[in-house]
């Protein structure tokens, strides 16, 4: 019988839904009913935090259990339950111009044995892993990333949860808030796409949600506070993106610079604007950054589900060699598409069409469009 070796890494931020799949990567690959069929007998090792281990460890070394785990269903039996990434992660490129490892890192693949690596991440970790591709090293992409902004599958892992937190944390505020008459400002995660915050703050019913992909105008969000205490609201909850900037003005940073992925520090625009309501309001205002609380945590029902089916159709990728590739969702059935076909770019929301540019909150009519479409094909059919 064959004998096949595979790494697994996780790479980029942590969130909830990583360990379902590396668990079922395990349980899929070395599954003994399945080896006669396949006719191939995998080994799987962890690579341990992102693609960094694959670059540091040392081969010469007796000891590489720093960079280099062997796993197998019984170390991962458990590790469904957890959040975050019993691997570990980092956010380390080994394409950065300012320290190019990626020939290291190549030559590390090949000393390992590794037929093929499987890169659980988001757009950074998966741009690595389509150059590695082009540079002919089998690879295999699992989405994960708690802002949902890569194209090509309806979902990530990691998303659910962090909606989850969002609307937990919410309903915390609320209480307090409608005690003391403030209004709230939640800034969410998302870097330049408003998923998170969108979603969230449909999900929570926030009074105004503010994302990156449509500029808002403080004094119209100064008016629809004032409207709503005319109309006898006792406090508002407004969610905001860290990407969510004002009109003519720029995104808010924590620090200058950028990761080795090229993604700036986003964040403290929730205590901003909540300075500015205050002042143009005469309304005690607050504001609360979730930050990494969107990251922790056990994860849901649902990443739970979509760890084990993302981990089981990756491992099938590789039986079928169909490499370059990274598994994803769409209306539902599990996929895959050509990794070629994410690099550079994102998924965003659409403010045209998901969003109220009126309210700063999420659309209030969904079926209309879809009318009006109808109309149009009928007409279209009489002429």
């Amino acid at each position: 019988m064959r004998k096949s070796r595979i790494g697994v890494l996780t790479g980029g931020g942590d969130c909830a839904g990583l360990n379902p799949a590396l668990k079922w990567v395990v349980k899929t690959a070395m599954d003994e009913s399945l080896e006669w069929e396949r006719g191939t007998r995998y080994e799987v090792l962890g690579i341990r935090d992102g693609w960094k281990g694959l670059v540091s460890v040392d081969l010469a070394s007796p000891d590489t259990e720093g960079h280099i785990s062997p796993l197998n269903p019984e170390i991962v039996r458990t590790w469904d339950r957890y959040g975050g990434t019993m691997l570990g992660t980092s956010r380390f490129s080994p394409y950065d111009p300012k320290n190019d490892c990626s020939k290291q890192l190549i030559e590390n693949i090949e000393r390992l044995g590794l037929e093929a690596v499987i890169a659980i991440g988001g757009d950074g970790t998966l741009a690595i892993a389509t150059r590695l591709a082009r540079e002919g090293v089998n690879v295999i992409g699992i989405p994960k990333t708690i802002d949902k902004d890569l194209p090509e599958t309806d979902y990530t892992l990691g998303y659910e949860t962090a909606l989850n937190v969002i609307v937990e944390e919410v309903d915390r505020l609320r209480t307090t808030a409608g005690s003391h008459k403030r209004i709230f400002v939640v800034e969410t995660m998302g870097r330049e796409a408003g998923w998170l915050a969108l979603e969230g703050g449909e999900a929570c019913g926030a009074y105004i949600i503010l994302i990156p992909e449509y500029d808002f105008s403080l004094d119209k969000v100064n008016e629809l506070v004032m409207e709503g205490r005319r109309a006898g609201t006792r406090y508002e909850i407004i969610i905001v993106a860290e990407g969510a900037k004002p009109e003519g003005g720029t995104e808010i940073v924590r620090k200058e610079g950028v990761d080795s992925f090229g993604h700036k520090a986003l964040g403290g625009i929730g205590e901003v604007l909540a300075h500015q309501i205050e002042e143009g309001t005469k309304i005690e205002t607050r504001s609360v950054v979730l930050s990494h609380l969107q990251r922790g945590g056990a994860p849901c029902a649902y990443d739970r589900r979509m760890g084990r089916y993302f981990g089981i159709a990756a491992i099938d990728l590789i039986v079928n060699k169909k490499y370059g590739n990274m598994v994803c969702v769409h209306n539902g059935s599990i996929g895959y598409c050509p990794l070629e076909k994410i690099y550079g770019r994102l998924s965003v929301v659409d403010p045209s069409t998901q969003y109220d540019s009126d309210r700063y909150n999420g659309r209030r009519t969904i079926l209309n469009g879809e009318k009006k479409s109808v109309r149009a094909k009928k007409s279209q059919r009489k002429v």
